[in-house]
C-alpha cells in the first residue's frame, strides 16, 4: 500500500490549585486566570485524566522515536510543514537542542497549571504493519516506543500514565502485549487507518481475548484522519467495524467519537456513505454496549467538525457517564484548529468569553481546551462533571473478573 499525505475539593486539592494557577496564569488578564478557576471548579483533581495526550520525539535523546524522512525535506512541503505545526503547538522551540526533551519539559509545565492530582495518558505510537505483520517504514508517519511512553510516564508518575500502542498483525503482539500490561500500561492505542489495521480482522481475535480478561480500555481513532496520513486506510477507521472487539468482551474508547469525515454503513451494504459520527452514534444506542462502548471528546471543537456533534454531545445526557475528556495535546496549541468564532456563531458558546478564551491559549493551552469545553452551551446545557472524571475507566480488572462474550 501507498503512503499518503501527513471537585477540585478540600482544602489541601484548593491549595494546589491556586498555587498551579498562580504560575499557569501569572501574567494573563484577570478574566483568563477566572476563567481557568472556573473551569477546575466542581471537579475532583484525582479523576481529572486527560485521555487522550500525544507523546513525539524525533529520537534525539535516546528515546527510538523516529519521523519519516519526509517530515524534514522541503521538497515535500506539507509534510515539512506539518512536523514545524505540531512542534509548534507543543511549544517545542524551532532549534530546541533536544525536541524528545524540550517536548516533555513543555509538557510539564502545562501540567503545572493544574491542581495536584492531575495527570496525561502519553500515547506510545507504534509502527504500520502490512498485512502478513512486517514494519511499513514507508507507511510510519511516526514511531513513538512504548518503552520510551513507559519510562517517560514513570519518571513523572504524579502527572502522567503510560498508554501502550501495539499493532495486532506482529508475530509478538500477545508477548508485546503482556509486556506493556506488565510495565503498567492504562490502555492500548490503535490508528487503524495509519498503522494498517482492520479492527474487524479475525486475525485480532487472540488480542481482543487478552485485552477482555484484563478490562483494558482499546482506545481506537475511528473516522478520518488527516494529521497521520502513514498507510491511509481511511475505511478502517469505520466506526462499525469495533464491534468485533466489543461482542468479545473489550471495553472501547472510540477516539473523537469518530466525529470527522463520513464512512460506509455497513449494515445497509446499498446505503449512500454516513457521517462517521451517526455510525457512532449507532453504537452507542446499541442495547448490550453500555459497559463497553465509550467516546473520547478529544478535538471536538475543532473547525473540522460540524456544531451538530457538539450539539448532541451536549444534549444526550444518557451519554454523559460514557464520555471522557481528553486534549489531543499538542493540538490545542495551534490556535487556528478551533475557531471561537464560530462556535459563537453556532450558538454554542458565549460571545463575551471569547476575549478571556484567547488569552488563556496563549498562556496555557491545555487549561484553555478545558475552559472551552467546560464553557460550551447548548438549550441550557453543558458537558457533566462526570465527562472530566476520567479515572475510573482506567480501573485495572478485579480478581474473578471475565469479560462478558457477546454473539
Amino acid at each position: 500500500m501507498q503512503r499518503r499525505r501527513f471537585l477540585c475539593c478540600g482544602a489541601l486539592a484548593a491549595a494546589g490549585l491556586f498555587t498551579g494557577l498562580a504560575g499557569a496564569t501569572a501574567h494573563a488578564p484577570d478574566g483568563a486566570h477566572r476563567l481557568a478557576h472556573q473551569a477546575l471548579e466542581g471537579l475532583d483533581a484525582g479523576q481529572l485524566w486527560d485521555a487522550h495526550c500525544h507523546l513525539l520525539g524525533n529520537g534525539d535523546s535516546g528515546s527510538g522515536c523516529t519521523l519519516h524522512p519526509s517530515l524534514d525535506q522541503w521538497w515535500h512541503p506539507v509534510e515539512y510543514a506539518r512536523k514545524r505545526a505540531i512542534l509548534h503547538g507543543a511549544g517545542v522551540p524551532a532549534r530546541a537542542p533536544s525536541v524528545d526533551r524540550a517536548f516533555v519539559q513543555r509538557l510539564l509545565q502545562l501540567a503545572e497549571g493544574f491542581p495536584p492530582g492531575a495527570r496525561w495518558l502519553l500515547y506510545a505510537f507504534e509502527q504500520a504493519h502490512d498485512a502478513s505483520g512486517q514494519p511499513c517504514a514507508s507507511g510510519s508517519t511516526f514511531h513513538v516506543p512504548n518503552a520510551y511512553a513507559a519510562a517517560v510516564a514513570a519518571a513523572h508518575p504524579q502527572r502522567f500514565g503510560f498508554v501502550a500502542s501495539i499493532h495486532p498483525y506482529r508475530v509478538d503482539a500477545l508477548e508485546a502485549l503482556e509486556q506493556a500490561l506488565a510495565q503498567g500500561a492504562l490502555a492500548i492505542k490503535w490508528l487503524p487507518s495509519s498503522m494498517g489495521i482492520d479492527p474487524a480482522d479475525p486475525a485480532c481475535r487472540p488480542f481482543y481475548a487478552r485485552l477482555a480478561r484484563s478490562r483494558t480500555p482499546l482506545i481506537i481513532h475511528c473516522g478520518d484522519e488527516h494529521a497521520v496520513p502513514g498507510m491511509g486506510r481511511q475505511d478502517f477507521g469505520n466506526p462499525l467495524r469495533v464491534r468485533a472487539a466489543l461482542r468479545q468482551g473489550v471495553r472501547v474508547i472510540v477516539a473523537h467519537c469518530a466525529s470527522l469525515g463520513r464512512a460506509e454503513d455497513l449494515d445497509r451494504r446499498s446505503a449512500p456513505k454516513r457521517p462517521a459520527f451517526e455510525l457512532f452514534a449507532r453504537l452507542m444506542d446499541e442495547p448490550g454496549w453500555e459497559d463497553l462502548l465509550l467516546g473520547d471528546i478529544s478535538a471536538v471543537t475543532q473547525f473540522n467538525r460540524s456544531p451538530e456533534v457538539l450539539r448532541t454531545l451536549l444534549t444526550r445526557r444518557d451519554w454523559q457517564p460514557r464520555l471522557l475528556h481528553g486534549s489531543d495535546h499538542p493540538l490545542p496549541g495551534l490556535a487556528p484548529l478551533v475557531r471561537l468564532p464560530a462556535l459563537v456563531r453556532a450558538g454554542l458558546l458565549a460571545a463575551q468569553q471569547v476575549a478571556d478564551l484567547q488569552a488563556l491559549r496563549r498562556h496555557n493551552p491545555l487549561l484553555f481546551d478545558l475552559a472551552l469545553k467546560r464553557s460550551l452551551r447548548w438549550q441550557g446545557q453543558g458537558l457533566e462533571a462526570t465527562v472530566f472524571h476520567t479515572a475510573r475507566h482506567f480501573a485495572p480488572a478485579s480478581p474473578g473478573d471475565t469479560p462478558r462474550l457477546h454473539t
